[in-house]
């Protein structure tokens, strides 16, 4: 992210455990950028997304030109955009596609707005066509919004079946009802970002045959992890997945093979 938004970012997380709603939470990895890609590029990491998110109007089309940016001077980066309900927003994303954007990012509940939103519908329709991926947080947590849940994106898919649409966090708390769209719909995947974590366990823990849930959608499952911005090391997203024991085959498709195929890496 743009340091000025990053900063914002943690500022939130530092005061997480004053407001008493989840247990503190401490940056593991607040360096500067030119270190957080270097600590990537030194533990191995082949490709990784930006996914910069709007939330209000007009910020769009900054946090797309720094993305661009920064997939320019990083090998590794995917370029990555965000679109928000306001007027041009077709105009943004058709752009976006044409400078070779290669997943979105959208984030239902720090955004306030509703997927199902009409100024958004000829820009969903242009991500369908084009089969590029979004993820998108639309989970009830952290914090339930008014637009969380998996109700206004069964109502988006009704609309848009082909969306390829990857569920942050899968989708927490909500799990079981994301997996579900997840089965039922094509284009629909889960990412893993702090799923099963050690810190999430404590607030949202996960149902107890939800490992079993996600060894059903091996091939609708991809690593996420919210880098840098998570209150312990990177390895011990990975540790979790590999404890759920469902096999290397499982783990290769998660961490390589499906992220490989969504964005064209």
């Amino acid at each position: 992210m743009p340091q000025n938004v990053l900063d914002k970012v943690w500022a939130f997380f530092d005061g997480v455990g004053e407001r008493g709603t989840v247990p503190p939470w401490t940056i593991t990895y607040r360096t500067p950028e030119s270190e957080r890609a270097a600590t990537l590029r030194r533990m191995g990491v082949s490709s990784y997304t930006t996914l910069n998110y709007a939330h209000r109007p007009g910020m769009a089309v900054w946090l797309n030109e720094y993305s661009a940016r920064f997939a320019a001077d990083h090998p590794e980066a995917i370029h990555s955009g965000t679109f928000y309900p306001e007027p041009g927003v077709e105009d943004q994303v058709a752009g976006c596609l044409a400078d070779g954007v290669r997943v979105f990012k959208v984030h239902v509940q720090v955004g306030g707005f509703t997927p199902l939103d009409p100024l958004l519908e000829p820009a969903w329709a242009l991500i369908e066509e084009a089969g590029t991926p979004v993820v998108i947080h639309c989970g009830s947590g952290p914090t339930r919004g008014e637009h969380t849940g998996p109700g206004p994106i069964r109502q988006l898919l009704a609309r848009h079946p082909r969306l390829v649409l990857v569920i942050a966090h899968a989708g927490l708390p909500e799990y079981e009802e994301f997996a579900a769209l997840a089965s039922e719909y094509p284009g629909v995947h889960l990412d893993t970002t702090m799923v099963g974590t050690s810190y999430m366990e404590q607030t949202f823990p996960l149902p107890r045959d939800f490992p079993q849930t996600m060894a059903a959608l091996a091939d609708k499952v991809v690593l996420g992890t919210d880098f840098p911005n998570i209150p312990y090391p990177y390895a011990h997203q990975i540790q979790v997945l590999a404890d759920w024991g469902l096999g290397d085959e499982w783990m290769r498709k998660v961490l390589w093979e499906n992220p490989r195929r969504l964005l064209g890496c």
